[in-house]
């Protein structure tokens, strides 16, 4: 039977109002009742609320009685965290391809009292609080920016029967199908007037994801800018894995690259201003407030992530969707792992701790996912080794070396189109920001993370849809 797993407004609303009180409560609960007792559970913290007294010696709520008859201390609004003088240490694969600042960034955040474990990925670069690339392993605690702004950015690839000649000899037509079915940035679908993801119960339950129902409604199905895109291409499959179940050779396919959009921006934003207004930390180490899981707002957050990273997953299959129908065919397989994100997992000694992967990939015993290069650089179809250094994890891409800004000034037009020409490259959008040249090389750092995956297909862009 499922454990039952009450809200912290649901007891607040009983009369249970002290954030001690509340967490004991949700925990006690948690423990000792399955979701069909609901109702009689509220129904004896209502008793409770009105009568502590005739519970002091309940077999159960009796802590909780004891807490609430006892006079509530004074508490300050914020309690000021001190960081630990010496970060923790972590792993760096791929150091050579690391600069400075991102390592710097990393150990700030191995300052934090929540920290148990870390890794730094070949890709890394600077990111806003941990650094793109990062992984930390945390004591019952999330760290919104620790995930990043777009929550469950993910990658599929839809692998088809089709030929890839198809990718010389019907090019237009395929620019056609990508144009068509595939919305950017501000742009949207007018067709999609329903979908499940649209009808989960956090949107209600949840009075500020509330607010975000109708702009994640509109962007359904849609890809976001920057680094987002959505390519044909030719998977390469050099011999048969169990874990693909194709046989070797050349295959025509999809492979995209998009997250949770303006919702996932917004839960980040909202939840990281609620942690720092409770800790009070200030500096770099405030782009890094946390909230902690068994309280209501970390609970809440806890929630609102995994629908964000559902909802990216939604936009996703709508895309994939819309092309195969497009092509008339279905997929013989589609892949997909995504990244920016948290997980509850073990370490080898058992504890369990919060695995935060901002901008780096799951990379369990077995577990297939995704990790491309650039515009025009090859992304690899990888299967984990659960290497326990990399806290199971490994890349997310390439990785930017230099910043957008400084790409556009270095770059030309000219330059990009030289280099989309010598690699066969159809580009429909994009802009000197996404250069080739702005990324490391996706061969380098797949040779520092050999340790963490096996390549089993290798993809190369042939055309090439971006914002």
């Amino acid at each position: 039977m499922k454990r039952l797993k009450l809200r912290g407004k649901e007891v607040k609303r009983l009369g249970i109002k002290y954030d001690k009180a509340i967490s004991l409560a949700l925990n006690l609960v948690s423990r000792h009742y399955t979701r069909n007792q609901k109702t009689e559970v509220l129904e004896l913290l209502e008793k409770l609320v009105s009568d502590p007294d005739s519970f002091k010696e309940h077999e159960i709520f009796r802590p909780l009685a004891e807490l609430i008859t006892q006079k509530p201390e004074k508490v300050p609004p914020k309690t000021i965290v001190q960081l630990h003088h010496q970060p923790l240490d972590f792993h760096i694969f791929g150091l050579s391809e690391i600069d400075s600042e991102s390592i710097e960034q990393m150990r700030t955040a191995m300052r934090l009292p929540i920290m148990v474990d870390g890794a730094l990925m070949p890709d890394a670069h600077v990111g806003y609080g941990l650094p793109i690339g990062g992984v930390v392993a945390a004591d019952n605690a999330i760290i919104p920016y620790g995930v990043g702004m777009d929550i469950g950015c993910r990658m599929c690839m839809s692998v088809y029967s089709l030929s890839p000649d198809l990718l010389k000899w019907q090019t237009n037509r395929l620019k056609n199908i990508l144009l068509e079915n595939t919305r950017f940035g501000l742009a949207e679908f007018s067709d999609i007037s329903e979908h499940e993801i649209m009808e989960r119960k956090e949107f209600s339950e949840i009075k500020f994801l509330k607010t975000l129902q109708k702009k994640a409604f509109d962007q359904l199905g849609t890809s976001g800018h920057g680094n987002h895109f959505v390519d044909m291409g030719i998977l390469e499959v050099r011999e048969k894995q169990a874990e693909l179940n194709l046989e070797p050779g050349n295959y025509f396919a999809i492979l995209s690259h998009s997250g949770s959009r303006n919702l996932g921006s917004e839960i980040c934003k909202n939840y990281t201003r609620i942690a720092r207004e409770k800790l009070g930390l200030s500096g770099e180490a405030a782009r890094l407030a946390w909230l902690k899981l068994n309280e209501e707002e970390g609970i809440e957050y806890w929630l609102a992530m995994n629908l964000a990273g559902d909802y990216s997953a939604a936009n996703h299959h709508i895309i994939h969707q819309k092309l195969a129908s497009a092509l008339g065919e279905k997929p013989l397989v589609i892949i997909e792992n995504h990244h920016n994100f948290a997980w509850k997992e073990q370490l080898p000694n058992g504890a369990e701790v919060i695995i935060h992967r901002k901008g780096a990939t799951p990379a369990h015993t077995g577990a297939v996912g995704i990790i491309p290069g650039s515009m025009t650089t090859p992304a690899f179809v990888v299967k984990g080794k659960g290497n326990p250094d990399s806290l199971n994890s490994t890349s997310h891409g390439a990785g930017r070396l230099l910043s957008r800004r400084k790409a556009k000034s270095t770059f030309t037009l000219k330059d990009l189109q030289n280099e989309l020409k010598v690699n066969d490259v159809v580009l429909i959008g994009g802009g000197l920001d996404e250069v080739p040249m702005a990324y490391k090389n996706i061969l380098k750092v797949m040779e520092y993370q050999k340790d963490l995956v096996d390549i089993l297909a290798i993809f190369y862009p042939r055309i090439v849809r971006m914002e």
